[in-house]
């Protein structure tokens, strides 16, 4: 009886600080829906107003002759979508292979991609950017999509951990009745493992979207900029003026394709995140 009632008043307290920290998380953007609906004055009022007294939609309106915010959108998810999809297979067949096939050296080389993640991004930052000039491929979008392609390390070890719970008898049995390693991979391993493909994308996909430093390395002309630098020239020539509202009001649109992303995969990640703690 004492340990239940122990156990109530823990559960309440983890209740009320994630209820408050929560509150904390959610509270910029709040204030950042709130400011783009505000007029110009109205942002520097004290106190300030977080609901405004008159929603003003103006400058949503007028985000789209500010700036190339339309070229931002479609460039951004060229680069999301043609990685993230394309990545995601290349992602995840390395991860069949390395948990369920046998070869060489499997251990070995599996190690060498891991130790790959050590490596910070500056310290191949101007190696990467003489090669990719040299190519030719500077102020396009191909150095932001063609490395993206060949997949993502974290995905390939989150993947590979995920698919050990997988029993090496189901491969077994689909060999035996001749499926190959590619049937076995797009009939078994796929439909098992959806939900940590879908988790790993939205992750992968946010990483992309909200991406800055490769994009301000490689892309100079405002027609192939991504939506973060549009962004970034917004703030740059925006706030100057006090205009904060135009800014609050891009931001907001910047975050539409997340939050999309998310409505569409919600219950595979929370599938995903109930099977790893049930397996865990």
């Amino acid at each position: 009886m004492v340990y239940s009632k122990q156990h109530k008043i823990t559960n309440v307290i983890i209740f009320i600080a994630l209820c408050l920290g929560a509150v904390f998380m959610i509270l910029p953007l709040l204030w950042m829906i709130s400011t783009s609906l505000k007029d110009r004055e109205a942002v520097f009022a004290l106190p300030p107003q977080w609901i405004p007294e008159t929603f003003n939609f103006v400058k949503y309106a007028e985000i789209w002759t500010a700036g190339p915010l339309m070229n931002g959108i479609i460039n951004s998810l060229i680069v999301a979508v043609s990685v993230t999809v394309v990545g995601t297979l290349t992602s995840s067949l390395a991860a069949f292979s390395f948990a369920k096939l046998r070869f060489p050296y499997k251990n070995h080389i599996f190690l060498m991609l891991l130790s790959a993640m050590m490596i910070p991004y500056p310290a191949v930052m101007i190696s990467q950017f003489i090669m990719f000039s040299q190519w030719t491929w500077v102020d396009t979008l191909l150095p932001l999509i063609v490395p993206g392609l060949f997949g993502n390390i974290i995905m390939i070890f989150f993947l590979r951990q995920y698919l050990y719970s997988i029993p090496n008898a189901i491969i077994e049995a689909a060999k035996i009745d001749g499926t190959s390693y590619f049937g076995i991979y797009a009939r078994i391993i796929v439909p098992l493992i959806k939900p940590a493909i879908a988790a790993q994308l939205i992750l992968w996909f946010m990483g992309i979207w909200n991406d800055y430093l490769p994009p301000i390395l490689y892309l100079n002309s405002p027609e192939i900029q991504t939506l973060q630098l549009v962004i970034a020239n917004f703030n740059a020539s925006y706030a100057i003026q006090s205009d904060y509202p135009l800014i609050m009001a891009a931001s907001v649109v910047s975050l539409l394709p997340i939050l999309i992303i998310f409505l569409i995969f919600q219950r595979q990640i929370i599938e995903s995140v109930a099977i790893s703690g049930v397996k865990g």
